[in-house]
């Protein structure tokens, strides 16, 4: 190949976003046909298959990694814009991030980068693999997520963030007809409890009740587990102290086990990608984990 088609790149970037043909001719503004063509075209300069037709349409290893490459372009290109004083397109940036972080603080630090904007935020929630798993392949710029804390060679950049705690807790009503003898294994062993993590409701009740093998358990998302099933009374869990210690200091939830808790810790991955917007969105990420965080 000797040289990329950046028209084909465009193209091809907006095939994996909009997840067809169709859908990226209508972005464009062009015919589907010459979509097809001009993928076609990109396949045949490369000698591999760049996406795999299907209903969503989704790139092959090279494709993700050919589109990643164009979003970077895209990004450095808007920064040579502003050192030459012309006028700036907003530049996309998509990131993955846990849910128990979207819950809490991330959001905080939005304002700076947003307003006014200054590119245009794709936020996904995603598990630690699958956030891990996004940002190794370049589908995301960068990933909020647990998993390594080292740079590994030719990997994203790894910041320490800071540690999220996990309480245990529940209503007052649930708490007194569930644990009126206090949080013990045999309680433990009726009482349903909600998670959005099995292994770390696991690993809690095995530290602090020694509870090996099954326990009743509902398994939701954070959001529903946090506004249905905690504060509705119908389970205990573990949650973010940060969604939870309004609800504590005015006794709406209680802590089942006080003392005991569980901490995360949190690491930004992110590309070396040396530019004002993602120069600007890894600090600010970094400085507002640090105000919300455990060190």
């Amino acid at each position: 190949m000797d040289s990329l088609d950046y028209r084909a790149l465009l193209v091809l970037d907006a095939v994996v976003s909009q997840g067809s043909f169709e859908k990226a001719a209508t972005a464009l503004g062009i015919s589907q046909s010459a979509v097809s063509q001009r993928i076609k075209a990109l396949e045949d300069a490369t000698g591999r298959l760049l996406i795999v037709r299907g209903q969503p349409a989704v790139p092959t290893g090279l494709g993700q990694r050919l589109v990643s490459h164009h979003r970077n372009v895209k990004l450095m290109e808007a920064a040579l814009d502003i050192d030459l004083g012309n006028q700036v397109s907003m530049p996309e940036i998509a990131l993955a991030v846990d849910a128990a972080s979207l819950a809490t603080w991330f959001p905080q630090g939005l304002r700076p980068l947003l307003s006014p904007p200054r590119c245009q935020l794709h936020v996904q929630q995603a598990t630690t693999d699958m956030a891990l798993h996004l940002v190794r392949e370049g589908s995301v710029f960068g990933c909020v997520a647990a998993g390594p804390s080292e740079t590994q060679a030719n990997g994203p950049q790894v910041t320490p963030l800071g540690r999220m705690r996990y309480v245990c807790v529940a209503t007052k009503a649930f708490a007194n007809h569930w644990f009126g003898d206090g949080f013990v294994i045999g309680a433990a062993r009726l009482a349903p409890a909600v998670v959005s993590d099995r292994d770390m409701m696991a690993g809690f009740l095995h530290q602090v009740l020694e509870l090996r093998g099954a326990y009743p358990h509902h398994t939701l998302p954070l959001s529903a587990a946090t506004t249905e099933c905690v504060f509705g009374s119908m389970a205990y869990g573990l949650l973010p102290w940060q969604l939870v210690s309004a609800a504590l200091n005015d006794d709406r939830l209680v802590d089942l086990a006080p003392g005991h808790f569980v901490d995360v810790p949190l690491n930004w991955h992110a590309w070396n990608l040396d530019t004002p917007f993602t120069r600007a969105l890894s600090e600010q990420i970094v400085a507002t984990a640090k105000r919300h965080l455990l060190p």
